[in-house]
């Protein structure tokens, strides 16, 4: 069930604790969102109406690349000799298929550059060896990280996509935060295994964020909920009970 507008996930909590603080944690539903909606039209229709003074507003970054024009179709990616070859050494996870597909490497190597990729993946089989996970992203670098490919949960129409990172994210953060009158906005990369912080309108404390992100309350399948609101509890303003998104 939704209430006001907002609503809780499935799996997920509504209130989670930071050392000696509480915060409150609301998804937003939405339409599908596709690169003919402006990102600030669908922020002030589905989140302005309840943001709070010192609410910070998380966008998933796979809405702010859609809304860019970021999405690619499946069918008009044709994969190198190379995306082929690499995409076979990729550990495919539980959070999402990755690079683990030709056409998805075949973005990664054409947003990043083949050279870089080829160095990412050098140094990702020598941690591999080594016993240890991320060295490939973190040469590869966030653009790499966040290409989205169609698994089967995704939902259509992305389920025959590609979705690439989102262009200068702390740009767009700036200017939504500008439009909502200097809420904070952060656009992150979530899933069920962690979580990175792709663009801020301000500084933040990113040890807190991240850990207040754990819980992915953005969901990872048909949840339709591409925006979170965090609120930090005082004891003069008790949360809203509202049920899971089960009961909508």
């Amino acid at each position: 069930m939704k209430k006001n507008g907002l609503c809780v996930n499935p799996g997920k909590t509504e209130i989670i604790q930071w050392e000696n603080g509480l915060y409150y944690c609301y998804a937003i539903k939405t339409k599908v969102i596709t690169q003919k909606d402006a990102l600030a039209d669908i922020v002030s229709k589905y989140a302005k109406p309840f943001l709070k003074k010192g609410d910070i507003l998380f966008l998933s970054e796979k809405m702010v690349a859609c809304t860019q024009g970021r999405a690619i179709q499946l069918s008009s990616i044709i994969p190198g000799t190379f995306a082929r070859i690499l995409s076979k050494f990729v550990t495919k996870s539980k959070a999402g298929i990755g690079l683990a597909m030709p056409e998805t490497m075949q973005c990664a190597i054409d947003e990043c550059g083949l050279i870089r990729i080829l160095l990412a993946s050098a140094v990702g089989m020598f941690g591999k060896l080594c016993k240890k996970k991320g060295w490939f992203y973190r040469v590869a670098g966030y653009r790499a990280a966040c290409i989205d490919g169609p698994c089967s949960y995704t939902i259509p129409p992305y389920n025959e996509y590609v979705v690439l990172a989102p262009a200068k994210p702390d740009h767009v953060a700036v200017s939504i935060s500008k439009m909502l009158d200097g809420v904070a906005v952060l656009i992150v990369d979530v899933n069920d295994i962690g979580a990175n912080i792709l663009g801020s309108s301000k500084a933040i404390d990113t040890d807190r964020i991240i850990h207040l992100l754990r819980q992915n309350p953005l969901g990872q399948s048909v949840e339709s909920t591409p925006m979170w609101i965090l609120r930090a509890s005082f004891r003069a303003d008790p949360p809203v009970r509202i049920p899971d998104a089960r009961s909508t």
